[in-house]
């Protein structure tokens, strides 16, 4: 039983729709969550928001997954988790699948390449707005806007690594809290939960047990590496096989979100195990980029060429679609696995004061790190050549701004323009206007 309002089919009417406008990276799409829960619907409050978000952000894999699949868990216990998290998932795996296809096939259509076009330069908008709103609710004080600027700093210019900044941010919040004598309240200002649907208290199905989350837990587990068992015993050295521990392994080591492991998955993928190339590696990352869900989600698309490439007695075809849904299996089975066993003692703890004041501190770095992104991708929207110059220790991306691409620069504004009448909208109008551009301007 419910505490609030919400049916569960409300909520999945919800769910839907967050996982069709799921576009842009992380960043967006916590956005996106951020509005359509806490602004717009006061399901859940401020506070309870960053507390899931901050949780999600010290696991392995993609955070705005698995801050649906704790949300969901939180309003409908473990069958509200299971379809957040499903739904969050599955229009970007329909969509990477059936773009996988037409990319083997057809090859570069060019009214898809400005469709594509048109969109990134909406979602670097919805980047940059998540970027300033949640700054503005964020960084209250100078030590927050401090700890954010060298979340930025380290991520951007000296190439550090995601788990360090996070850890550190959250070390330095714990220490300043246990200074104080824990006696001063989260820096952050987050409206009260009592003008919320669900409001402060805590579910019945939210509260403690070991026994619980050991038994989910263990289901989750077993779910995670059966499979990957037994290909191993059944078609040991496939590209199945490699396929299923590969990316099993990757799921644990995921930290930091798509953009912190994606090197180490192209190295290998191109390199270790020839799956594809390059220049097939970047178009991958262009339909994830493009598509609704994880931006991780491109590993499905490495998995296609993988499997369409040696798909042993099966057809091209039917094996490249088995070899995404594996990758895809094996890549998100761990989130649920982290989120149904850590979520009930996370919430327990919501109202630690220590604890408060560590994660007050890692939400001024996630403001950090989604400036990073909104970088990095404005840089590789805007210009069309972008280099990266070494001095030292530091690493800074220099773009050539003799390549700035008027058509780019002007769709983004354009974006900005739109995104009061919503993403929808937004998203919409630049794709529409990507295509017409692409075949107007070639």
């Amino acid at each position: 039983m419910t505490d609030h309002p919400v049916s569960l089919s409300a909520a999945i009417r919800v769910w839907t729709r967050i996982a069709l406008l799921s576009f842009g990276g992380p960043a967006g799409q916590i956005a996106l969550m951020h509005r359509e829960l806490v602004e717009d619907r006061r399901w859940i409050s401020e506070q309870r928001f960053l507390h899931a978000l901050n949780y999600c952000m010290l696991l392995p894999g993609p955070e705005a997954q698995q801050l649906a699949t704790y949300i969901g868990w939180l309003m409908h216990g473990l069958k509200g988790g299971l379809i957040a998290g499903g739904l969050f998932i599955l229009p970007g795996l329909i969509a990477i699948l059936g773009l996988s296809w037409v990319y083997v096939l057809f090859g570069q259509v060019p009214m898809i390449e400005g469709m594509f076009f048109g969109l990134k330069t909406a979602v670097l908008a919805l980047v940059l707005q998540a970027m300033i709103r949640l700054s503005g609710r964020a960084l209250k004080t100078g030590f927050l806007r401090l700890i954010a600027l060298a979340a930025f700093l380290a991520l951007t210019l000296f190439q550090s690594p995601f788990p360090v900044v996070v850890l550190a941010a959250l070390l330095l919040g714990v220490l300043s809290g246990w200074r104080q004598g824990h006696s001063a309240a989260p820096a952050v200002s987050t409206p009260s939960g009592s003008g919320t649907l669900l409001g402060e208290t805590l579910p019945p199905h939210a509260q403690v047990s070991v026994g619980w989350s050991l038994r989910v837990g263990g289901v989750f587990l077993c779910l995670w590496l059966l499979p990957v068992a037994a290909l191993s015993v059944l078609l040991p050295g496939s590209t199945y096989q490699h396929i299923a521990v590969f990316f099993s392994k990757m799921a644990v080591v995921s930290f930091g979100g798509a953009y912190a492991v994606l090197t180490y998955v192209a190295q290998q993928a191109v390199e270790g195990y020839g799956w594809l190339s390059t220049a097939e590696m970047v178009d991958g990352l262009g339909l994830a980029e493009t598509t609704p869900g994880p931006l991780i989600m491109v590993v499905q698309f490495v998995g296609f060429l993988g499997g369409y490439r040696d798909p042993g007695a099966l057809p091209p075809l039917l094996g490249g679609s088995l070899a995404a849904l594996l990758t895809t299996w094996v890549t998100f089975a761990p989130c649920f696995l982290w989120i149904f066993l850590g979520a009930p003692f996370v919430e327990t703890l919501r109202h630690n004061r220590a604890l408060a004041t560590g994660l007050t501190t890692l939400t001024a770095a996630v403001v950090g790190v989604i400036g990073t992104l909104a970088l990095w991708f404005g840089l590789h929207v805007l210009f069309a050549t972008v280099t990266t110059v070494t001095l030292g220790p530091v690493e800074v991306s220099v773009p050539e701004l003799i390549s700035l691409q008027p058509v780019a620069l002007g769709l983004t504004v354009l974006a900005f323009m739109l995104l009061r009448r919503g993403p929808v909208t937004t998203l919409t109008v630049c794709a529409a206007s990507g295509a017409v551009l692409h075949h107007l301007l070639p």
